[in-house]
């Protein structure tokens, strides 16, 4: 059973259910964006000033999927690494790009090694909101800034997190902050109403031998023509369930697209083993407290 709603109210449950996303406008205050903002800022020029580590120069990309062989990638649960955009090296190898247009993302356990971005995925109205959603013994998962940035920032094909963050029965829920304006012209999220009901179509896990393998559990394609923009404010939150199914153009505009998304499962459910995802014994998951 749910918990009462408070912060979603009647509409905003109703659209949770029918549609499988809600949009909560405001969510943030702005000066907790700024805050979170020059947080971001100080780890880039972290990485401009004292150079990148050995493996650090991985491009992430959903459309080549080079990555998800990648041993900076898949032992990165639990701790802070940068992946870089297609475009940011030229062919030597060489950063062509500066460091803050140069990343995709910054991954995944930002909320729990960082005390700026663990004060903000930790707040009583992001636990009453996952509450609400019915996730009753929350555990804070994983969390990535993703930077979109101006002209290389790539597309994000369509596809649920549930595919790659699986729990049985499905829990995963999707908290997707604007940290910037995300507009149709920058590269939006886009996401498929009511799409949640069909479950995941793809699975992404481990195989056993050191890499990775996506199992096709129905190979229908999803329909782009059945996607809706979802543009959202700096400071909005985007709460999704596990089995949207949702799309990002790349940014091929001068305006950044700066965000942070953080990814929940419920302690009563089984996280199964062979997911990609998979922290060491020294960092268990925790929840908001």
């Amino acid at each position: 059973m749910r918990a009462a709603s408070t912060v979603l109210g009647a509409d905003r449950w109703g659209a949770w259910e029918r549609d499988g996303f809600v949009v909560l406008p405001g969510f943030v205050p702005p000066d907790r964006v700024e805050s979170l903002r020059h947080r971001i800022d100080d780890l880039v020029a972290g990485y401009a000033s004292q150079g990148l580590p050995d493996g650090a120069a991985t491009v992430f990309s959903t459309t080549e999927q080079t990555h998800a062989q990648d041993n900076w990638f898949l032992t990165s649960a639990d701790v802070i690494r940068p992946f870089f955009e297609n475009g940011a090296f030229d062919a030597d190898g060489n950063l062509v790009a500066p460091m803050d247009r140069a990343l995709n993302k910054m991954g995944h356990a930002l909320h729990d090694l960082d005390p700026a971005f663990d004060q903000f995925s930790r707040t009583t109205d992001l636990a009453s909101l996952v509450a609400e959603l019915g996730v009753t013994d929350p555990l804070l998962l994983q969390s990535m800034v993703i930077f979109k940035p101006p002209r290389i920032g790539g597309e994000v094909v369509c596809h649920c997190d549930h595919s790659f963050l699986w729990t049985d029965p499905q829990t995963v829920v999707g908290l997707w902050f604007a940290l910037d304006d995300a507009t149709v012209a920058n590269g939006c999220m886009w996401a498929i109403p009511g799409g949640h009901v069909g479950g995941a179509r793809t699975r992404f896990r481990l195989d056993g031998t050191g890499g990775t393998t996506t199992d096709v559990l129905d190979p229908t394609p999803y329909d782009h023509g059945d996607l809706v923009p979802v543009e959202a404010e700096a400071g909005t939150l985007v709460a999704f369930h596990g089995c949207l199914p949702h799309w990002s153009g790349a940014n091929t505009s001068d305006r950044p697209r700066l965000a942070y998304t953080l990814h929940v499962i419920d302690g009563t459910a089984h996280y199964r083993a062979d997911n990609w995802l998979q922290r060491g014994a020294d960092l268990p998951l925790r929840g908001f407290a």
